[in-house]
């Protein structure tokens, strides 16, 4: 998994944690998010890829043109992390993951592709790059 690029969304501090990370280990990867101001503190930290796309309209979720590796969807919303799971499972064969801090609806994560769901009060989960 040299080449691929791993997928994040970022709606917290958790979030925005593990894209530090990434980035002080020099992971390839992109962040994927659907409101522009996001998107704009994204490019603050220093994020070189920012996938934007509308969550609303299936007809506007098209693949990136990257070779996608791991996906790791930091929960923010049941609503949200849904729409990004059935966004995102598709464009990969690896390990999808959902962290969340709240601990709710495992089944319905499951039963939409997530492969693993890890529960954090901190947030770190540092330990999933190794």
């Amino acid at each position: 998994m040299e080449h691929e690029v791993i997928i994040v969304t970022a709606p917290n501090e958790a979030g925005r944690k593990f894209i530090k990370l990434l980035m002080y280990l020099k992971r390839p990867f992109a962040v994927l998010t659907n409101n522009v101001q996001e998107e704009r503190e994204l490019l603050k930290m220093g994020v070189e890829r920012v996938i934007r796309l509308n969550t609303n309209y299936t007809d506007e979720w098209v693949v990136p043109e990257l070779e996608v590796g791991k996906i790791f969807l930091f929960e923010n919303s049941l609503n949200l992390t849904c729409r990004y799971l059935q966004i995102c499972r598709p464009w990969t064969s690896y390990p999808v993951y959902v962290i969340s801090q709240r601990g709710s609806s495992p089944g319905i994560y499951r039963g939409l592709g997530a492969n693993h769901i890890i529960y954090t009060l901190n947030g770190e989960v540092g330990f999933l790059l190794k």
